[in-house]
């Protein structure tokens, strides 16, 4: 379908331009939420009457969205979730989720449509996550998903949480496997002395028979 977009959209165009998309991103997408318009010659006439204003309403958005971008713009957000030793969650982060953090950290003008997820977070760590304010105003905020505030902070601070977790069990097993046997069993075990002694009269009455 020929459209005439009425916003820029990424890797399409920008203001004015009559793009070719297809059928379903124009009739579920584009047309519905107004960013763009049938590329009739009706359509193409309004547009041309109302460019400055269109372009002006843009303008003033954008700016706004500049604005607030300095508040949002490398934020951190801290999720606790259950995980598994191995770090994959009993769940996953959702946008709705991102959105709340956001919301609750300060950032009320932020919407689940403006946040850009390619897949749920399914597992620990710092995920840096795109929020798209305007369609020219594009910010990136991260996302710490720990199972305390403990290993968030060790998250913040670079450290592996996970990798950091098995490196201690496999210290604490290298630690069990080289600690002594206990005293009962040194104390059950018969000296090989004495196991010798026990075994030499044996060995003459063998001979004599």
């Amino acid at each position: 379908m020929e459209i005439i977009l009425l916003e820029r959209i990424e890797k399409l165009g920008g203001i004015g331009d009559v793009v070719n998309v297809k059928n379903g991103f124009a009739r579920n997408y584009l047309l519905p939420n107004n960013k763009a318009l049938r590329a009739n010659e009706a359509n193409k006439k309004l547009f041309e009457a109302n460019r400055a204003k269109i372009e002006a309403d843009n303008a003033e958005r954008r700016t706004a969205a500049e604005g607030r971008s300095k508040d949002i713009d490398g934020k951190q957000v801290v999720l606790i979730r259950q995980a598994s030793n191995t770090g994959q969650l009993y769940g996953s982060v959702s946008v709705r989720d991102i959105v709340e953090a956001l919301v609750e950290d300060g950032a009320a003008n932020v919407t689940k449509a403006m946040v850009e997820l390619e897949r749920p977070i399914k597992s620990l760590g710092l995920f840096d996550v795109k929020v798209k304010l305007h369609p020219e105003v594009v910010v990136t905020v991260s996302v710490n998903v720990a199972r305390s505030p403990d290993e968030a902070e060790m998250q913040k601070q670079g450290i592996d949480v996970i990798a950091a977790m098995f490196e201690e069990e496999q210290a604490a097993v290298a630690a069990a496997a080289l600690e002594p046997d206990s005293e009962d069993e040194f104390e059950e075990a018969t000296p090989p002395s004495e196991l010798a002694a026990e075994e030499a009269p044996a060995a003459d009455d063998a001979e004599e028979a």
